[in-house]
Parts: C-alpha cells; sequence; structure tokens
C-alpha cells in the first residue's frame, strides 16, 4: 500500500522526502521579530515548514482560568491577558505569510476552536494540524475537515479508540496521523517509536511523528521506522520563557536534525537485496567459490 497526500507542492509519503515540519508554537512569546528569526532558523536547516498556533483566547480559555493570575514577561496577570500577549492577529500573520514567501517555506498553524479555523483561512494554508488536545472535539474536527485541505492529526494523551472516532470523521485520502506523546519534555521511555508502525498497520494513510523529548537520535528513528513527516519545535533558546522552550530545539541542532533525517533516508534503501557495484571487487577477492 502506497499512501501517499499533497500538501503545498509537496507529496508526503511512502516514496518522498519526510515533510519536515518545525513547531514554533508559542515560543515566539508574542514577539513578531522572535517568530521571524525562527523562520529564519527553520528556513536555513532546510525545514520543509513552520508551524503555529491560533486560539481566540475567550473561547479557548475556561471561565474558570481566565480571572487567574500568573507570573509572566509582562508582570503579574491574569492568564487570559496572557493569552492575549502570546496571540498574533491579521497584521502580524501577513508579516509573517510575506516573510516565508520570502525564505520559501510553508507556513500554517494548529487552530484551538472554530473561529480561529475561520481566521487562518483567509491565509489560505496548506494543511492545518490537529493538536492532540482536539482529539475529541467533535465540532473542531467537522469545521477542520470542512476547509478540504490536508489535515495532520496528533495522538498524544489519546487511546486507539479516541483515535479512530477522530479518524471516522476526517477524510483519510487528505489525513496524515501524526505519533506523539504529550509530555513535556517526554522521557525516552515514554516515546513509544513502535506506535509509528502500530498506526501504519491500523490505518490506511500516511504516519508521521510529532516528538516532544530532548535530543535528537530518537527522531532520527522515528524515520526508520516509517514516520514521513517530523514535527518538532523550535527555539531561539532553550532558556527562554515558556511552557515549550525546554523540550525545544535551538537553531544549531535543528540543522543537525535535518542531516540526520536525510541521512537516514539514504540508509534505508528499498529493501530489495542486491550486489552492488563497489562490493564486486572485495567478492572477487574474498569468495572461495
Amino acid at each position: 500500500m502506497t499512501r501517499t497526500l499533497q500538501i503545498g507542492s509537496r507529496p508526503v509519503g511512502d516514496g518522498h522526502p519526510v515533510y519536515i515540519i518545525a513547531e514554533i508554537g508559542i515560543n515566539h512569546n508574542g514577539s513578531l521579530d522572535n517568530a521571524k528569526r525562527l523562520i529564519d532558523a527553520a528556513s536555513d536547516a532546510g525545514c520543509d515548514a513552520v508551524k503555529f498556533q491560533k486560539r481566540t483566547p475567550e473561547l479557548c480559555v475556561p471561565e474558570a482560568q481566565k480571572s487567574k493570575m500568573r507570573e509572566t514577561p509582562w508582570g503579574y496577570i491574569t492568564y487570559l491577558e496572557y493569552r492575549h500577549k502570546v496571540e498574533f492577529w491579521k497584521e502580524e500573520y501577513e508579516d509573517i505569510a510575506e516573510h516565508c514567501r520570502a525564505r520559501g517555506i510553508d507556513w500554517f498553524a494548529s487552530c484551538w476552536d472554530e473561529e480561529a479555523v475561520d481566521f487562518m483561512e483567509s491565509f489560505d494554508p496548506p494543511c492545518y494540524k490537529v493538536q492532540s488536545a482536539a482529539v475529541t472535539d467533535t465540532a473542531l474536527l467537522e469545521k477542520l475537515r470542512g476547509t478540504g485541505k490536508p489535515l495532520l492529526l496528533s495522538t498524544g494523551m489519546s487511546t486507539m479508540d479516541e483515535i479512530r472516532s477522530a479518524v471516522s470523521l476526517l477524510d483519510v485520502e487528505r489525513l496524515l496521523i501524526m505519533h506523539a506523546t504529550s509530555t513535556y519534555p517526554c522521557p525516552n521511555t515514554q516515546l513509544n517509536l513502535n506506535m509509528i508502525r502500530t498506526l501504519r498497520d491500523v490505518f490506511p494513510c500516511p504516519v508521521g511523528y510529532s516528538g516532544h523529548e530532548v535530543g535528537l537520535p530518537t527522531t532520527a528513528a522515528a524515520v526508520a521506522l516509517g514516520a514521513c513527516a517530523v514535527e518538532r519545535h523550535i527555539t531561539l533558546d532553550r532558556s527562554m520563557w515558556g511552557s515549550d522552550q525546554a523540550a525545544s530545539i535551538e537553531p544549531g541542532g535543528f540543522k543537525r536534525l535535518v542531516t540526520y533525517i536525510r541521512a537516514v533516508e539514504d540508509a534505508l534503501g528499498d529493501g530489495i537485496k542486491q550486489v552492488y557495484p563497489e562490493e564486486s571487487i572485495a567478492r572477487e577477492r574474498l569468495r572461495r567459490v
């Protein structure tokens, strides 16, 4: 079975280069300059796309949390105020779209509410990410399916029954399932990379990997297990303020990760045993019979 879908100008899936996504998320801390620097870092590393998160704070923040006070870089403010501080709006995303065009890199977002989907649709992204927290959000899944865009479904904090239910609501012809574990940062003992094979066995669509671990080797291993798309968080500095920074990769590390992924792709081959021309000399010299 060949599993592929089209994301923008790129076919993604079996037989195609791994689609590498740098998750900026909210690691920009509300700074457009930081966002542009992160886009540059992802482009310089050789990534195919960057991903943001889009929320409508009044809809996404539970009532009981809106007035909760929180220590932030902007002072001691309510959680709702904080969510506004780290949110980008039309003018910022217009700048982001132009900057990504100039750098030749795709960009899209995970939308946390239906209004956010309407907002992002005005930018015509090549796809959408369904964050793990939304696997059971039927209304949001149906809204995203209605865009007709390819969807990347992350599966952290989800049971197999929940994943099956979400997939049943979506168009499998435009679906890529991303194995994930929603621990930040995630210890290696919880990565369960063999789930990539399990998901490939159960579902007829391409399967990728969204990692939140510290380090790079396990993400490269995900490619060897069949992940056709890889997503990792990117940061300017892991010591920056923010909940995702510690599970993120700095620019130099992202360059190494892309190099490792491309090396693994080259090494996988086609699975058909052959004698390479370069082996012939040793074959003639060493074989007795």
